[in-house]
């Protein structure tokens, strides 16, 4: 089943998109920088490229999909976002994306703590500062049955 991964040109996305990527799974990335689009698509990756603040360029990039993993980083990092500019504002933009695209599951990767809530029963977060193997972790989460 599809998965997306919102902010996969962050490091951790980069490393979740690469633990993922397996002949049998169909993965798909949001990015904003253009660099990072042309290595996912090499790996076979397929690439929406936007604005991570636009809740409509995430919403469109997250139909069909199973999975929305939200790499919070990308709320708050350097990069620019024209639709929103506070980490919250962004992060409740992706929650009502994924609903309205009727994802089944969101596994938020967060240090903060403060997400919105998305309205989706299967929800989970990975601390990418207290997890060994983020990557891992999320991939745990994808393959379970629940959540």
């Amino acid at each position: 089943m599809p998965v997306i991964v919102v902010g996969a040109d962050t490091a951790v996305g980069s490393s979740i998109i690469d633990a993922l990527t397996e002949p049998d799974r169909e993965v798909r990335a949001f990015v904003t920088d253009v660099d990072e689009s042309i290595r996912l698509k090499a790996k076979g990756v397929k690439v929406a490229l936007g604005d991570v603040s636009d809740p409509s360029h995430v919403g469109g990039a997250c139909l069909n999909c199973f999975t929305a993993v939200l790499i919070t980083e990308a709320a708050e990092d350097g990069r620019e976002r024209a639709f929103a500019r506070d980490r919250l504002t962004v992060l409740e933009g992706w929650a009502e994306a994924a609903r309205e695209a009727a994802v089944t599951r969101v596994i938020w990767v967060d240090a903060d703590g403060r997400l919105p809530m998305t309205g989706i029963d299967q929800t989970a977060v990975v601390d990418p500062t207290s997890s060994e193997d983020v990557a891992a972790d999320v991939v745990r989460l994808d393959d379970a049955a629940t959540i």
